[in-house]
C-alpha cells in the first residue's frame, strides 16, 4: 500500500489534500468515507495554519512524521482531526472536514443522537465525534494500525472531474485561498461559512 503524501513537500499540501477524497477513516467501530478536506501549509507559508509562526507544544505534531494525526481543540468544545502530510520538520496537514458514514452507523447515531444520517459526519467536529476520537489520537499513526484512527484508500480512485475547490471555512486569514476540496453532489459536504471578524465595542471617549 502506498500513501501519496509521505514525501509531499508542504508546498504541495493542496494537491495531497485532493488525493484523500474518497478514502475512508475508521475508529472505534465507525467508518467514514471522506467527501471534504481542507489543506494547511507550514511556517511562513500559510497565515491560517497553526504552524505559520513555527513549532509550539500544540502544533508540534504538524511537523512530522507524515501519516500521523494532529488533533486540536477549538472553541473550547470541539475536537478536530488532521492528517500530517509534509516531510519531517516541514509542517503540512489536511483537515478532515466531512464525510459519509459507511459502516457502524448505529454507533455513530448513538454518539450524535440528534443528527440526521446526512449530518452525522458533516463538519470537522461532527466527523470526529462520530468516530469517537479525542485528544488521545493526537500524534498517533493513521496508517500502520497502531493508533485509534486508520486511513484506507478506496478500491477505485475518485474521478478528478468530481473534485471541486473553494475557499476555506471560518479562517481569519487567507480566507479566499481555494484550499478546501470536496466531491460534487455529495450531501454530506459541509455548508460554507466565511469567517466574520467580531466587532469590538468602541472605546468610551
Amino acid at each position: 500500500m502506498t500513501y501519496p503524501w509521505l514525501r509531499a513537500p508542504a508546498a504541495r499540501v493542496a494537491a495531497t489534500a485532493q488525493t484523500l477524497l474518497g478514502w475512508t477513516v475508521s475508529a472505534n467501530g465507525v467508518r467514514v468515507r471522506l467527501t471534504e478536506v481542507e489543506a494547511y501549509a507550514g511556517t511562513g507559508e500559510d497565515p491560517a495554519s497553526h504552524a505559520h509562526r513555527g513549532p509550539t507544544p500544540r502544533n508540534q505534531v504538524m511537523f512530522g512524521p507524515a501519516g500521523h494525526v494532529y488533533v486540536y481543540f477549538v472553541f473550547g468544545m470541539h475536537w478536530c482531526a488532521n492528517i500530517v502530510c509534509g516531510r519531517d520538520g516541514e509542517a503540512a496537514a489536511v483537515l478532515l472536514r466531512a464525510g459519509a458514514v459507511v459502516d457502524g452507523i448505529e454507533t455513530a447515531r448513538e454518539r450524535r443522537p440528534r443528527a440526521s444520517d446526512r449530518d452525522l459526519a458533516r463538519g470537522p467536529a461532527r466527523l470526529v465525534s462520530a468516530l469517537g476520537l479525542g485528544r488521545d489520537a493526537n500524534g498517533t499513526s493513521a496508517v500502520d494500525g497502531t493508533g485509534p484512527l486508520l486511513l484506507t484508500p478506496p478500491g477505485t480512485p475518485v474521478d478528478p472531474a468530481r473534485i471541486v475547490a473553494g475557499p476555506r471555512v471560518g479562517v481569519a486569514a487567507a480566507h479566499d485561498l481555494p484550499w478546501r476540496f470536496w466531491l460534487a453532489d455529495e450531501p454530506t459536504v459541509s455548508v460554507y461559512r466565511r469567517h466574520t471578524p467580531r466587532r469590538r465595542s468602541p472605546l468610551p471617549r
